[in-house]
């Protein structure tokens, strides 16, 4: 498997695992966190627009809801 096919794989697990539930940018940190630079699951989706932050009133950073965006859906589509 190369990189680039493990690391979209991980992206479509992640995606699937946003999209089961509402999650917290926190409880997304803690589950996709990685000091790996070679896997840069969340940053590569972010800079894809597949996720979104919106942030929660008074809920702070780790509070900020994270959504799956309309492309990041029809990525996981695509995929099934």
């Amino acid at each position: 498997m190369t990189e680039s096919t493990t690391l979209d794989a991980l992206t479509l697990q992640m995606l699937a695992w946003l999209d089961e539930r509402p999650r917290t940018y926190g409880q997304t940190m803690e589950a996709w966190r990685t000091s790996c630079p070679r896997m840069p699951v969340w940053e590569d989706a972010v800079s894809a627009r597949l996720v979104e932050l919106r942030p929660e009133a008074g809920a702070g950073m780790n509070g900020a809801a994270v959504r799956v965006t309309a492309a990041g859906r029809a990525r996981l589509r695509r995929a099934a």
